[in-house]
């Protein structure tokens, strides 16, 4: 089990898939849940993980379910206690614990997908950035003095150019002040639900992240309906549940729409086809899923093929990005020092 933090946040995905895929195999190997929350107690070196089991296994010693554990925990997400809850009163525990790790597992990928797609660009503009910063407040001021000495000055676009790496010298500790707490901003929106949320609103902003963030929220919603449903419940409660695990706003209203037209008699394949939530062979497909009675088999299968999607989203992204970025920088530069070079020559040129 990996190591927790003592304070009372959320677990990450990992940490809920790890948890999970390890109480999965101790259940089917035919060990009581306490006897199995206790060997991975025992196994947990590290202190603060180890905190986290002990809190579970009091409660279980106690007579306690595991619903009742995980609650009292405080660790554990609403819909991980209400799906353990459903397991163990359907008695169908170990396979409730194995969704559960594909979904975690599915959704740790997909996050790092994201991270992936939005942190090169980042860098590529970070390093751009210092590149130009570098120029415009070190390198511009050192031509200014060669052409004062040399009885001549810059042209207007360097001059405009130096004094606003002027400005930057000035106030750098504000600009660099304002970064850091834009990054910090960031950073703790991540860990709440309604700031992951807008930040998903930001992803749907962006240009270049618009499809992306689309497909993301489509895998995402049939990993949780793959989910709910291989745990046994019916349509109309996956639907519910899984709008609870889905941040992106747009899936969301998608859900309720669906849950409306499913009211109004039509099937829940038909009104994912008009909602547009899937594209149609993943439509086509789950209709006749409705027909063999395989849903949540084709829902995971759906998630999968979103995922190498994804994958192949970001990938093209950033082959685009990289070439992109690097003209851009190249061109600022150049125009830069032509600026500067080109009079600096012709200066030179009728001196000589």
């Amino acid at each position: 089990m990996v190591a927790l933090e003592k304070e009372k946040r959320q677990l990450t995905p990992s940490e809920i898939s790890a948890f999970c895929a390890q109480l999965a195999l101790i259940i089917k190997a035919g060990i009581s849940v306490q006897e199995g929350i206790s060997i991975m107690s025992g196994d947990v070196q590290d202190g603060r993980g180890k905190e986290v089991l002990q809190t579970i296994l009091s409660h279980v010693e106690e007579g306690r379910t595991l619903t009742f554990a995980l609650q009292q925990c405080g660790r554990f997400p609403k819909y991980v206690v209400d799906m353990v809850s459903i397991g163990e009163t359907s008695g169908r525990l170990d396979e409730v614990m194995d969704s559960l790790c594909a979904y975690y597992e599915r959704n740790e990928t997909i996050n790092k997908s994201i991270k992936n797609a939005v942190t090169y660009p980042m860098v590529m503009i970070g390093m751009m950035a210092v590149v130009i910063a570098v120029l415009v407040v070190k390198v511009l001021p050192i031509f200014n003095q060669v052409f004062r000495q040399l009885g001549s000055e810059m042209s207007a676009f360097s001059q405009g150019i130096m004094n606003f790496g002027a400005v930057l010298s000035r106030y750098s500790m504000w600009i660099v002040g304002f970064i850091l707490v834009l990054l910090l901003i960031a950073v703790l929106m991540r860990r709440t639900k309604n700031g992951r949320a807008a930040l998903s609103r930001v992803y749907d902003w962006l240009p270049f992240m618009r499809k992306l963030s689309a497909k993301i929220a489509a895998g995402r919603f049939a990993s949780a309906m793959a989910l709910m449903l291989s745990s046994g419940l019916d349509t109309d409660q996956s639907l519910d549940m899984a709008g609870e695990l889905i941040e992106n706003e747009k899936t969301k209203a998608k859900i309720v729409g669906i849950k409306q037209l499913m009211a109004d008699g039509a099937s829940f394949s038909n009104a994912l086809v008009q909602m547009k939530v899937f594209s149609g062979v993943y439509a086509s497909m789950l209709t006749v899923a409705f027909k063999t009675g395989a849903v949540d088999t084709v829902m995971k299968k759906i998630a999968q093929r979103y995922e190498e999607e994804i994958d192949t989203k970001i990938s093209d992204i950033i082959s685009v990005l990289e070439p992109t970025l690097v003209a851009v920088l190249s061109i600022i530069v150049g125009m830069i020092l032509l600026s500067v070079m080109l009079p600096l020559m012709g200066i030179m040129s009728s001196i000589g």
